[in-house]
């Protein structure tokens, strides 16, 4: 018997293979976007590579000039004042490896704190039920109207009148217990729990706060690690409010530091080669957590019915 030549199949194959016009201009826009994306960083890794000297003979060249790892030895304190004067620095000295610590005992904090209690809020936002809930839901609310710079006022005297000024607790503050969005954030994901988990549980001898942490918050592990990625990230960016509290090596946190290592400008000019090296070490941590978890974030996202 002859084989029968499955030219079908084939012939299907082939139409999909084909791309339409509108999604090659899809695919070229989407290309676009990321090329336009990734540019800055290209250039923030190659003015690190490059020597000062080399950056103002050929600012616009597309590769590094005068290639070197100078600027990222000036940020890890690696070299001497003289060599660091030599290639353009400063010659100050950096307490990198301090002003990390302080970044990451911040961030950590405000993340773990907001995070618990945001839940909680969240929790008795959508599964409690108590007088007036939804009006205060909407009050709560409100708080996203209320730009942040209006906050910095009243938050400075409090930390002051507390005496935590220049101390990492006054940095983290303002922003450890909840903020109006984690807590809308985790409220939607909670009001589409089924309530039959909750009132089995219940039947079993449970209680609410047992409910809250053994129950629901394990069901809610994907938004939760979603808004503790987001939270660590804008903790960590955020430079406006550590300016205004911490006045010391003691409490200052990187993105401060990187305008301090800005401030030291060497009368040859500004060392571009060490800042942004600086830049770049500091924004590596944050890319590189986004980057393991950024399919989990869209997909919470949608999940939750933000839109």
């Amino acid at each position: 018997m002859a084989a029968v030549t499955p030219t079908a199949p084939r012939a299907h194959a082939r139409a999909r293979r084909r791309i339409s016009p509108g999604r090659a201009l899809a695919w070229a826009v989407m290309t676009a976007i990321v090329v336009i994306t990734l540019v800055p960083f290209y250039w923030i890794l190659r003015t690190a590579l490059s020597s000062n000297a080399g950056l103002t003979v050929d600012p616009s060249s597309p590769l590094p000039t005068g290639l070197t790892g100078g600027g990222f030895a000036r940020v890890f304190g690696q070299q001497s004042t003289k060599e660091a004067l030599a290639q353009g620095g400063a010659g100050g000295s950096i307490d990198f490896w301090r002003y990390l610590l302080n970044s990451v005992v911040v961030s950590t904090l405000i993340t773990v704190c907001q995070i618990l209690f945001s839940a909680m809020a969240a929790y008795a936002f959508a599964r409690l039920r108590w007088r007036g809930r939804d009006r205060m839901f909407g009050l709560f609310l409100a708080g996203l109207m209320v730009p942040t710079i209006f906050t910095f006022l009243p938050n400075f005297v409090l930390i002051k009148q507390l005496g935590l000024v220049d101390t990492l607790l006054g940095i983290a503050l303002p922003s450890l217990f909840m903020t109006p969005f984690a807590v809308f954030f985790l409220r939607q994901f909670f009001m589409n729990l089924p309530r039959e988990v909750e009132e089995a549980a219940l039947l079993d001898g449970a209680g609410k706060v047992r409910i809250f942490f053994r129950v629901l918050l394990p069901m809610a592990s994907t938004p939760v690690i979603t808004l503790g990625v987001l939270t660590y990230i804008t903790a960590w960016n955020d430079y406006f409010w550590p300016l205004m509290v911490s006045y010391s090596d003691s409490s200052r946190v990187l993105t401060v530091a990187l305008s301090i290592f800005r401030a030291q400008t060497p009368q040859t000019g500004t060392d571009w080669s060490g800042l942004m090296a600086a830049t770049l070490v500091a924004a590596l941590p944050m890319l590189v957590l986004f980057g393991c978890f950024a399919r989990r974030i869209v997909n919470s996202i949608g999940f939750s019915g933000i839109k």
